[in-house]
């Protein structure tokens, strides 16, 4: 674990929390850099489409916590080690609740500074905190890595035999629900051929990467939610997004094309863009994680005003 030479570097103590999101609790994990440490900034994170906690969010918050923040990472509801029932179901609305219920937690917290909240989204939840930093004036910053903000690009990207296969799970998924049945499931990612929101062989060992080899993730969703994606364009509020923003994207990502971002750090009035090396999964391993990481850490340094 390393932080940039020219920041203070802190040791840290991670526990185990949960907080309440509609009738359900959310698993976290709270690091706070340790010692006399009061009124400190907060980052809160949380995964992509289908992923958990355990994908690695572990690497980016240890290093936020390094570097002096608290942080806050959270599972949604339905998946990893948070309630709700029926399992796998994927929200846009739900998660949009979570990341609302996450900053009321934060914000309630001693030793957090309910001023200088930063929020973390990675693919799928990079366009939720588009969303809710749009809503909420007082969230302090916000960083968007591989962000998915416009669902019209990335339904022109797939091929038309999948996407018709998509379509197809989404409406039995449908009737699922209509008939208060389990819900009817698809992977989020795939193999190439695969009937999978993502599917390609470098997702695939993209994903994998994230996780423990030993603890092969499941990645399955609710295939409604594939129905409502071509619609799903955080991209349109970008400009009322004014707080501090840092948008990151990959070279060749296919999966979240740099377009949407560019768009976005145009129309925001204090965005900035970077772009990393590689596809939808490479920051969150290898030298991609280490330019990402160390990006985000000097941003939130300088936008939350950090204190020694």
């Amino acid at each position: 674990m390393s932080t940039p030479r020219d920041l203070p570097t802190f040791s840290f103590t991670r526990t185990d929390v949960t907080f309440t999101s509609g009738n359900d609790d959310c698993a976290a994990w709270l690091y706070r850099p340790d010692g006399d440490q009061s009124s400190l900034p907060c980052v809160i994170l949380a995964h992509g489409l289908g992923a958990t906690r355990a994908g690695r969010l572990d690497a980016f918050a240890e290093r936020f916590a390094a570097a002096g923040f608290n942080a806050l990472v959270f599972d949604y509801r339905y998946f990893g080690d948070s309630t709700g029932e029926p399992r796998c179901l994927l929200s846009v609305k739900a998660q949009l609740q979570d990341w609302r219920a996450a900053i009321g937690f934060a914000r309630s917290l001693p030793g957090i500074d309910r001023s200088r909240i930063a929020l973390w989204g990675t693919s799928f939840s990079g366009g939720h905190v588009t969303l809710i930093a749009a809503q909420d004036p007082a969230i302090a910053a916000v960083i968007s890595m591989n962000p998915f903000l416009d669902g019209r690009t990335s339904i022109r990207s797939t091929p038309p035999r999948r996407a018709l296969a998509l379509g197809v799970a989404g409406l039995r998924d449908l009737a699922h629900a209509a008939l208060r049945r389990p819900p009817y499931l698809v992977p989020a990612i795939g193999d190439d051929g695969d009937t999978a929101a993502m599917a390609s062989r470098e997702a695939l060992e993209g994903f994998l990467a994230m996780f423990p080899a030993d603890a092969p993730p499941s990645t399955d969703i609710s295939a409604r939610i594939l129905l409502r994606l071509g619609l799903h364009r955080p991209v349109t509020r970008a400009a009322r997004v004014a707080c501090p923003w840092l948008l990151q994207a990959g070279t060749t990502d296919t999966i979240s094309p740099a377009g949407p971002a560019r768009r976005a750090a145009a129309r925001a009035p204090n965005a900035q863009m970077s772009m990393y090396d590689g596809g939808h999964f490479a920051p969150y391993v290898g030298a991609a994680f280490e330019q990402v990481v160390t990006e985000q850490v000097r941003f939130l340094t300088r936008h939350l005003q950090f204190r020694t």
